[in-house]
């Protein structure tokens, strides 16, 4: 995915709004939306911000306001 594109940057921003997510963090979500969701990182518990899970509710919103279907990761 070209996280470059003007319509996948509008989506990153409006996802990164919905969560809370600053604006200078958008570039930590680029990773997730360009690889597969099966090497999406899980939370560790560390109290690291941006939180892992937090990232990945970005970049699984990202993809659905691309109409890009993906289930997200399953929490273990």
């Amino acid at each position: 995915m070209d996280v470059k594109d003007p319509t996948v940057q509008a989506a990153l921003r409006r996802a990164c709004e919905e969560a809370g997510l600053p604006d200078s963090l958008r570039g930590c979500v680029y990773p997730l939306l360009r690889a597969p969701e099966e090497e999406w990182p899980e939370c560790c518990g560390g109290g690291c911000y941006p939180c892992a899970s937090t990232l990945v509710d970005v970049a699984v919103r990202t993809l659905e306001l691309l109409g890009l279907r993906r289930r997200p990761p399953s929490v273990g």
